[in-house]
C-alpha cells in the first residue's frame, strides 16, 4: 500500500523558514523520482521542486520553480525514505498546502499545511 505523509507545516512570519518532510512507503522510494507541489487557496496545485534518484558517486539532481529558486532546497534520505523541503526567505504567496508525489504512483498524501503572515 502506497502511503505518503507530509509533515511540518505550521504559521511563520514572512521572512522565516520551515522544513517539511514526507514519509514514503509502499514504494522503492530510492528509484524513485520525487516532487513536492504546493496549492494556494482556490487555486490549481503547481509544481515546486523535483529531485532525481541518487547516484553511485553523486545526489540525485534538482529543479525547482522559477518562484522558489535560491530560497527552497529539495532533498532525500533513501534509507529512511523520507523526502525533505527546506523552505527559506518565506513570503505571503507560499502559504497553502504542500503535497509530495513520486513520479510514477498516482498517489497523494493529505498534504502539510504552511501560513505566512505576519
Amino acid at each position: 500500500q502506497v502511503q505518503l505523509v507530509e509533515s511540518g507545516g505550521g504559521l511563520v512570519q514572512p521572512g522565516g523558514s520551515l522544513k517539511l518532510s514526507c514519509a514514503v512507503s509502499g514504494i522503492p522510494f530510492s528509484f524513485e523520482h520525487m516532487s513536492w507541489y504546493h496549492q494556494a487557496p482556490g487555486e490549481q496545485r503547481k509544481w515546486v521542486a523535483s529531485i532525481d534518484t541518487t547516484g553511485i558517486r553523486s545526489p540525485g539532481s534538482t529543479s525547482y520553480a522559477n518562484s522558489v529558486k535560491g530560497r527552497f532546497t529539495i532533498s532525500r534520505n533513501d534509507v529512511r525514505g523520507i523526502l525533505f523541503l527546506q523552505m527559506d526567505n518565506l513570503r505571503p504567496e507560499d502559504s497553502g498546502v504542500y503535497y509530495c508525489k513520486a513520479r510514477n504512483y498516482d498517489h497523494w498524501g493529505q498534504g502539510t499545511p504552511v501560513t505566512v503572515a505576519a
